[in-house]
């Protein structure tokens, strides 16, 4: 076979692109950053004009540096649980609400308590949060705060379905997405949305993954290639790990670190996202909320980039004291969804400097997900075993060891740095036929890089920190809900 495939993550933080061939090889990339407006108390906003602008930005990067005769498809991914309210005509009404805005907090904290631990239950599988994040809460809130707005909104879309959209001009989404509105069949739960009068119908309707919305329209880059609905961040990042059979767990760092584990077995916990079976496919997930943006915080605080603060972190003497660091700058999602918590640094003294900062935020990060997959063990009934880990986190050799080290378990790293846009190729490589599914698709254009293996003399060490990381949570949570 001799094809092209393009994938394009619209994140948090940039616009990412990956050009593949039908080995999986990289031929060409792209990023550009986007930025986010925190003008205000909570407020967490981006421009979907400037979405656009770099998704067109990347096929034209692609169409000038790369032969582009034998493409065969594009795939889309994104951030999720980031809003764009649009009217009739898809235009955006304003900014959207990106994951990281809490500005609906309170309408999330109304809903979430209209509904019982039962009613999720029969409804997603699991006790799964509505929380500020949630597409309901964001459209509670919009009701509210902006009125006459939200009467114009026709549609409440995510970041691929608005690119797509633009693209195409054909509207759709895909039932995984819709995280915490759709039942365990992949269908809206009306129950639910009748909480908020006209969510239902602002919604988009839904198909799975590899349905081809439409092609690209004429006078844009790549005019007539077909364009996929594609996944979420999180799934499409999955695939681009080589996660995707029973058993198969993954660690996706990008701004956030999302964890999870592929289990057919369901055992009810809170504070784990449980998605709706996907051919066979459940996700049982934990995102956090500052993974990456932690080490970027940390990098602005001190003027140094992020790749000298992991040298810096990697010269350190095991013998030195190294802080404690509570990566909750924005509160915390998984495990805890508890969107009061703050970020704090403990156990600070005067022999502190930018290396051994460095290596509390990429430490404090890591027990954060060591944190998440306990519940996950718990939700999935699997022990934690061997972990594939992508994203542009996993870039640094020496944050990637103090993960294996802190999980206590291996970490194979895939090849192609931007997980989520290979994923979002994979599954434009199904959407086009060149494979005949998922699994097949994965398995061949999924490659390994390195393999990092925990230090069995630092396990005992680092189940003291771990401890030690639960109780400086507790301890600061009553200080916490005062502000």
């Amino acid at each position: 076979m001799n094809f092209t495939l393009i994938g394009i993550d619209v994140g948090t933080t940039a616009t990412k692109a990956t050009l593949i061939d039908a080995q999986g090889r990289e031929l060409a990339s792209f990023s550009r950053p986007h930025g986010t407006d925190r003008s205000g108390p909570g407020k967490a906003e981006q421009s979907a004009g400037v979405w656009m602008q770099s998704v067109l930005a990347a096929l034209q990067h692609f169409a000038d540096h790369a032969d582009l005769s034998n493409l065969a498809g594009i795939g889309l991914t994104s951030q999720v649980n980031t809003h764009l309210f649009v009217d009739s005509a898809g235009a955006p009404l304003r900014p959207a609400i990106t994951w990281q805005d809490t500005r609906s907090a309170a309408d999330a904290a109304h809903l979430d308590h209209a509904v019982t631990a039962e009613q999720k239950t029969a409804w997603f599988g699991g006790p799964v949060p509505i929380d500020a994040s949630h597409a309901l809460s964001r459209m509670a809130f919009m009701a509210r705060t902006e009125p006459e707005r939200w009467a114009r909104t026709r549609h409440v879309l995510l970041p691929k379905d608005f690119c797509a959209f633009q693209l195409t001009g054909e509207l759709a989404s895909d039932p995984v997405s819709a995280t915490g509105l759709v039942d365990s069949k992949g269908s809206y739960v009306n129950a639910l949305l009748e909480l908020v009068p006209g969510a239902r119908q602002r919604l988009p309707p839904l198909f799975p993954f590899h349905h081809a919305v439409g092609r690209v329209k004429a006078g844009l880059p790549c005019a007539g290639t077909p364009v996929m609905v594609g996944a979420m961040d999180a799934w499409a990042g999955m695939f681009g790990c080589g996660v995707i059979e029973e058993g198969d767990m993954m660690y996706q760092s990008g701004t956030s670190e999302v964890a999870g584990i592929v289990s057919s077995q369901v055992v009810p916990t809170p504070g784990v996202i449980l998605f709706p079976p996907y051919q066979g496919i459940r996700m049982h997930a934990a995102p956090t909320q500052a993974g990456g943006a932690s080490i970027a915080w940390l990098s602005a605080l001190l003027g140094r980039s992020p790749q000298d603060l992991s040298l810096l972190a990697e010269r350190l003497n095991r013998s030195e004291t190294i802080p404690f660091f509570l990566p909750h700058l924005a509160g915390e999602r998984a495990p805890v969804w508890d969107a009061a918590s703050r970020g704090v640094f403990a156990r600070l003294d005067e022999s502190a400097g930018p290396g051994h900062l460095a290596h509390a935020v990429m430490e404090g990060v890591a027990h954060s997900v060591r944190w998440a997959f306990a519940a996950l063990e718990k939700s999935a009934d699997l022990p934690l075993g061997n972990v594939r880990i992508g994203g542009g986190g996993s870039r640094s050799n020496v944050w990637c060891q103090i993960r294996a080290d802190v999980l206590g378990t291996g970490m194979q790293r895939a090849a192609v740095p931007a997980a989520a846009a290979l994923g979002a190729a994979i599954i434009a490589g199904v959407g086009c036929g060149a494979f005949s599914s998922l699994t097949n698709a994965v398995r061949q254009l999924v490659q390994y890089d390195r393999e990092f293996l925990p230090d069995a003399g630092r396990i005992e060490y680092y189940k003291e920190r771990h401890g030690h990381f639960l109780a400086l949570y507790e301890s600061i949570a009553p200080f916490n809900q005062r502000f």
